[in-house]
């Protein structure tokens, strides 16, 4: 999936994009923290999001992907 993270620095727009989900995280933190970049949001082409309402997201997903491969692995059986 291609994201695409976008920053403003005085009335200019940047963007970069990134293959992975951790990669565009990691980008749009670089260019708020490290640049002082603002107004830096994340897209998924679909969906625009804020680093904030990105990192709950993926936080959100890791979860479901965690409660999934437990149900997966079926019911733990004593011994």
């Amino acid at each position: 999936m291609l994201f695409v993270v976008t920053a403003h620095i005085d009335d200019v727009m940047l963007s970069a994009n990134a293959g992975t989900a951790k990669e565009a995280f990691a980008k749009a933190i670089e260019w708020h923290v490290a640049q002082s970049l603002s107004d830096v949001s994340i897209s998924d082409g679909v969906r625009s999001f804020t680093i904030a309402e990105f990192a709950s997201a993926m936080a959100s997903r890791d979860i479901k992907n965690t409660v999934d491969a437990d149900a997966d692995r079926g019911p733990k059986v004593g011994k």
